[in-house]
């Protein structure tokens, strides 16, 4: 075999947010049938629908529970590993299965109770086109798992979910014996930094893009399962609601199309990311829940003033219904957002991942809301307060602090992973390299941070601001000033309930502590060092990684 090569994801760079079902152009760039393929159409096995695209791919459909049993591509099965089929969930169980062909579609339906799945096959396209229409939660949570064979593609890549001799923690996360750590978990990537996640080795490409996420919950920096593997074979995701460190409320409808998609080895066609892909040829098919692009909206900025241009802007738009979102251009912060459905939305500016600016927008079918500038107010930015010093960015997230990067794709206590602990001194060129990512009460609450002062700034009393992004088990900061002088415990802000950092992911909700410091609890000596305790306060948690923890976003002492 040759060498395999994984395609991570392509960042997009274009303006725009995304919509898979909106659009009006024709899907462009179909793979042609080879002279040798069978034609297009569908047969019925007696147990599968069986599909044949008339390009180089055959796929099967059980008759009984919707599951995808066979994925043929020029003559390879890819589909398999464990006994297990590629399905919704792990398997919806019985279902009512039906398939018709309307032209150049077939569509084969699932229904599961209130659950309604799709599958679609294009004349002479090496693709299967997938929708699911969830309206309830009688299925507990929404993925597609695409299993794919073992030996076919790579094993161990970085994010992969690799079994190994000593578990880390609950059931899935994994310690290798070089000390590396690998879950299912660990995405590295946000829903925002992909559009499609797969692999390709031996001039054959199998990836599954992404849907436009509008039905799932999170926003644009959710991360969550991508991709496995393992001794007996891997796994591809389209993750349409997950509950892991989940900052919304489920949202309920028609999620789609997301792809399944064979290549020669490259990426897949950018004409099936979800920003891209058009799907007219859907519109009569009747799919539950199906709005065509007549039926959907755009939202668009002339610019975005009072933006800090260090950092990437992104605007997001949501209700109880839906999400979108799209980048603001670096120039001038022109935006638009496309095949958004009917409604009034909060849109939300982000500086990075941190939440500037808020307003209200209504959306209607057919039309485009248009705003003018908006301009976010210099107050709202925390970035913009006169500090005399400052540990991290104001952006909403850890990016830059120890193990920062790493935690998106390993547990806490991976040999990769700098030391947790260790103390800091203001001035040195290292503050924020040197501060941990995360604090937790049994692993280094207490740190401390060394510090300077004039004798005019040591006359006066400050305020200590603390920005974290998330937390676990109510874990919160508490600061001690110079061992004289301790804050009161902060009520802990709302957070998810669930695990988070040790599953690669520090996306909760933004919250900033501030803490009044008298001018009494500083040195008047100024060549002495003031010293900054920060604990982590809880009675919830466990023990080490799992006891209360919290992520920074940044740490400054104001003017």
């Amino acid at each position: 075999m040759s060498e395999p090569v994984q395609h991570a994801v392509g960042r997009r760079t274009f303006v725009v947010g995304g919509a898979a079902a909106a659009g009006s152009a024709v899907l462009a760039g179909p793979l042609a049938r080879p002279a040798s393929a069978a034609a297009f159409g569908w047969s019925d096995d007696g147990s599968h629908y069986v599909v044949d695209t008339g390009a180089s791919l055959v796929f099967k459909v059980s008759k009984s529970n919707g599951d995808l049993t066979s994925l043929v591509y020029k003559g390879t099965e890819y589909q398999g590993y464990g006994g297990m089929n590629s399905h919704i969930e792990s398997g919806l169980g019985a279902s009512t299965v039906t398939i018709s062909q309307s032209g150049s579609t077939i569509l084969v339906s699932v229904t599961y109770g209130t659950l309604k799945h799709y599958y679609a096959a294009r004349s002479g396209e090496n693709n299967v086109y997938l929708w699911t229409n969830k309206a309830d939660t009688s299925v507990s949570a929404t993925r597609y798992i695409v299993r794919v064979k073992a030996g076919l593609f790579a094993n161990d890549e970085p994010d992969s979910y690799t079994y190994a001799p000593t578990t880390v923690e609950a059931s899935d996360v994994f310690r290798k014996s070089d000390g590396q750590t690998r879950s299912k978990h660990f995405s590295r990537l946000r829903v925002t930094d992909y559009d499609y996640i797969g692999w390709s080795s031996g001039g054959v490409g199998l990836y599954v893009v992404r849907s436009n996420h509008e039905k799932a919950s999170g926003g644009p920096f959710y991360r969550s399962l991508l991709r496995h593997q393992s001794a007996d074979g891997g796994g591809l995701y389209e993750i349409l609601y997950y509950g892991e460190n989940q900052t919304e409320a489920q949202r309920f409808g028609l999620q789609g199309p997301y792809v399944i998609a064979f290549t020669d080895g490259g990426a897949p066609s950018s004409a099936l990311y979800p920003a891209n892909l058009t799907t007219p040829w859907a519109d009569g098919l009747g799919i539950s829940g199906y709005v065509a692009a007549s039926g959907r909206g755009r939202v668009a900025g002339v610019g975005i003033t009072g933006r800090d241009t260090a950092f990437p802007y992104t605007v997001g738009l949501a209700n109880s219904a839906a999400q979108y979102w799209g980048s603001a251009r670096a120039s001038d912060g022109y935006f638009s957002v496309t095949g958004v459905l009917p409604g009034t939305y909060t849109l939300t500016v982000f500086k990075g991942e941190l939440a500037v600016y808020t307003t209200s927008v209504a959306v209607t079918a057919g039309g485009t809301t248009t705003l003018n500038s908006i301009a976010v107010p210099t107050s709202n930015d925390p970035g913009n307060a006169s500090a005399i010093w400052r540990i991290g960015s104001w952006d909403g997230t850890p990016g830059g602090f120890k193990n920062a990067e790493l935690m998106t794709y390993a547990h806490p206590s991976d040999v990769r992973a700098a030391s947790w602990t260790g103390n800091v001194v203001i001035g040195s060129g290292t503050e924020t390299s040197a501060f941990p990512c995360y604090l937790w009460k049994d692993v280094n609450s207490g740190i401390i941070v060394y510090f300077k002062l004039t004798a005019a700034q040591a006359a006066a009393a400050h305020t200590l601001r603390i920005g974290v992004t998330t937390a676990y088990a109510n874990g919160r900061p508490q600061i001690t000033v110079n061992d004289t002088w301790t804050s009161a415990v902060p009520s802990p802000p709302t957070q998810p309930s669930t695990r988070s950092l040790t599953v690669g992911s520090y996306r909760g909700n933004n919250y900033t502590f501030t803490y009044s410091v008298p001018a009494s609890a500083w040195l008047t000596d100024t060549g002495a060092y003031n010293t900054l305790k920060i604990y982590v306060a809880s009675g919830s948690g466990t023990t080490s990684f799992l006891s209360a923890g919290t992520a920074i976003d940044a740490i400054d002492l104001l003017i």
